[in-house]
């Protein structure tokens, strides 16, 4: 029963990377590599200032800052310098593994003794239950937050920008600002989710974002596929499936390793059920 519920710990731990990938991706229509170095980046600069033990609104937003700078750097390679979105993210993805190590000083940080985010609830007892009431607070607060954003003018805009982008600049609206704003939101979404993961496992690693991006298409595509199924409109509940596909993207794993997988071959089963979850809507429309 614990294996299943830190699944459902980490699920809500990734659900903030889910949405970034669901902002990039689904909104804009951009595949951003990004985020396998913003993750990182997230989870970097939470390590080295816990260890320094800065206050945890600052270590926040310096977290959600750091990966929206990264962000925006992809969108300002690709809006203003004509590169393509895919290589302009596997550009910045590239430099920030020399960031994110020159930030750490080493590979590793361990967070040992160190007071985390889920000290704010020690009033409840139980560790496990304290990182539930902070996870499900923060999910929760974002959710709605993230909900709000995208039904601003703002917020409208963006979305038209993926939808039609012709059309959203035939009105006036500067639709590379846009991107380079989408995407930096997007990264700095996913830089949270660094820094609630390191936070959860109790340590930061150079390598902790290598192929990070899959878990949350995943994610993504999980949730979308409820979202089509009951024909959803409203962006608040297409924003809880994201969050809902990035648990049960979590429980699956775990079921793959209750059964006796080899951990050895968990990405390969990642790499597997995305595909999988990915192909459903193609091959549903060939045989329509």
């Amino acid at each position: 029963m614990n294996f299943y519920l830190t699944a459902v710990l980490l699920g809500l731990g990734f659900a903030s990377l889910a949405l970034g990938i669901f902002i990039s991706m689904r909104i804009f229509n951009i595949p951003d590599i990004t985020t396998d170095g913003s993750f990182t980046l997230g989870g970097a600069v939470t390590a080295v200032l816990l260890s320094q033990h800065v206050s945890m609104p600052v270590i926040f937003v310096a977290a959600f800052l750091s990966g929206a700078i990264a962000g925006a750097m992809t969108g300002f390679i690709h809006t203003r310098l004509k590169v393509n979105a895919l290589l302009a993210g596997i550009l910045v993805m590239t430099a920030l593994y020399s960031v994110n190590l020159a930030l750490m000083g080493r590979s590793n940080i361990p967070l040992i003794d160190i007071p985390t985010i889920f000290s704010l609830a020690n009033f409840i007892h139980g560790e496990v239950a304290q990182q539930a009431f902070v996870l499900v607070l923060f999910v929760l607060l974002l959710w709605q937050l993230m909900g709000w954003v995208l039904k601003t003018d703002f917020g409208l805009a963006m979305r038209a920008t993926g939808n039609n982008e012709s059309m959203i600049r035939a009105l006036g609206v500067n639709t590379n600002r846009m991107k380079i704003i989408g995407l930096g939101l997007a990264n700095g979404l996913t830089a949270l989710s660094g820094f609630l993961i390191t936070q959860i496992q109790g340590f930061a690693d150079i390598n902790m974002g290598i192929g990070i991006v899959i878990l949350g298409l995943g994610s993504v595509m999980i949730g979308e596929i409820f979202s089509k199924t009951f024909s959803v409109k409203s962006i608040y509940v297409q924003l809880i499936a994201v969050i809902a596909g990035s648990v049960i993207f979590r429980l699956i794993l775990a079921f793959a390793l209750s059964i006796g997988i080899d951990p050895l071959y968990l990405k390969l089963v990642v790499a597997a059920f995305v595909l999988l979850v990915v192909s459903i809507p193609n091959l549903k429309k060939a045989n329509d």
